[in-house]
């Protein structure tokens, strides 16, 4: 990895960003703004994000290092400001009369309480962008209904059920995926107003929340319910309606997917690497609306097949008759994947001794470098400020 370069876009060495977070989706969208070169601030109550104690609060232990926290929140200054005290609420104005985004995902009515309402904020800031991340949205009865992403995200907008077991078991998702997800969808509506900021000089409210991206996710099968009036149910992968874009298990107990959507132009392949050119001319799998209506005999005759060869096996055949697949990896291996360290899929923190999951955007002439590591509870406080007290004093003070 090199370390020499251009850090960031210098389009956005500019953009001061005042993040007011906690746990995942703002802290994360403000991360990848960090990492892209803008000037993040992260404030904090005294106790600091719940975040930097997740451990903690699980009852895994508090003293364990913290890698969540750390992809979304290195490259970050640290202020801590007392919100409840007027002084602390002073100098968050004087932030934001310096800032040129404000991002928070903390519940629409304790905003309210503070006086950090949307439109409150942008009528005393004319010129912040102020995104609101919520879980529900900034409309309706639930507006400050509390969840997290595996509430809004996944269980109300219909990810979980339509991705259940075959005993309809709602999918019970892993951490932060969400919320990631909606961090993303955040930062392309900062952007965007940010776009419209440098034109008109006038900010404007972004809104994003858990529901609607889950929604939008989920978007194909609602809209084949609200145009058709049903959706397929979740199905197991003994009954999958496409053989071909399925997990199968080699004799090894390694799952691999294979990726073949297009049934008629992927069988060929599939019958030449698993030596059974019959199914070729097999009336029951001759094209791909026969493999529907056969799936279950077409699925169990393949795990037959390749429950008798180990994976590296498979992957040699496949790859040699052009079958579109992909191996199930485990987080250790993901880790260690040739393809993503070619790619810059991780990036090392400076100081720290291992590596953290880089963002999903390169950009060319920007040679990425060590990152800057995550800030202690308050470590920039004195720092930033001096910055507003600079800004603020008059020639001849």
């Amino acid at each position: 990895m090199s370390t020499t370069g251009a850090h960031g876009l210098s389009a956005l060495s500019d953009l001061r960003v005042v993040e007011l977070g906690v746990w995942v989706a703002a802290p994360s969208a403000a991360a990848l703004l960090a990492d892209w070169g803008a000037d993040v601030i992260k404030v904090e109550s005294p106790t600091g994000d719940p975040m930097r104690n997740v451990f903690g609060s699980l009852g895994i232990g508090g003293d364990l290092p913290n890698p969540a926290f750390a992809l979304d929140n290195r490259g970050k200054r640290s202020v801590v400001l007392d919100l409840r005290e007027a002084d602390g609420r002073l100098r968050l104005e004087e932030l934001l009369d310096t800032a040129d985004v404000f991002v928070s995902n903390l519940r629409p009515d304790a905003l309210d309480k503070l006086d950090l309402g949307a439109e409150a904020t942008v009528a005393r800031h004319p010129r912040l962008v102020y995104c609101s991340i919520s879980g529900y949205g900034l409309e309706g009865e639930d507006r400050n209904r509390p969840t997290y992403d595996i509430g809004a995200f996944w269980a109300r907008s219909g990810l979980s059920s339509q991705m259940a077991d075959e005993n309809g078991n709602p999918l019970n998702a892993r951490g932060g995926i969400g919320d990631h997800i909606t961090g993303l969808a955040a930062l392309s509506g900062i952007l965007g107003a940010v776009l419209e900021q440098r034109h008109t000089g006038v900010g404007r409210v972004v809104e994003v929340s858990l529901l609607r991206t889950g929604a939008y996710v989920l978007g194909w099968d609602l809209g084949l319910q609200m145009m058709l009036g049903k959706v397929s149910p979740a199905e197991s992968r003994h009954h999958n309606q496409s053989p071909l874009m399925n997990p199968y298990r080699a004799s090894d107990g390694k799952w691999f997917f294979l990726t073949g959507l297009e049934a008629d132009r992927h069988i060929g392949a599939v019958a030449t690497a698993l030596c059974r050119p019959d199914l070729l001319e097999d009336n029951r799998f001759a094209n791909a609306s026969a493999i529907r209506r056969n799936r279950t005999e077409f699925i169990a005759l393949l795990d037959g097949i390749i429950a008798q060869r180990p994976l590296s096996e498979w992957a040699e055949r496949f790859e040699r008759a052009g079958v579109w697949w992909a191996p199930a990896q485990t987080p250790a291996e993901v880790v260690e994947d040739p393809q993503l360290l070619a790619n810059d899929g991780f990036v090392e923190v400076e100081g720290g001794a291992v590596r953290s999951v880089n963002g999903p955007v390169t950009f060319s002439g920007v040679t990425r470098r060590a990152t800057v590591g995550v800030p202690e509870l308050g470590a920039d406080s004195d720092e930033v400020l001096a910055e507003l007290a600079d800004r603020t004093r008059r020639p001849g003070d």
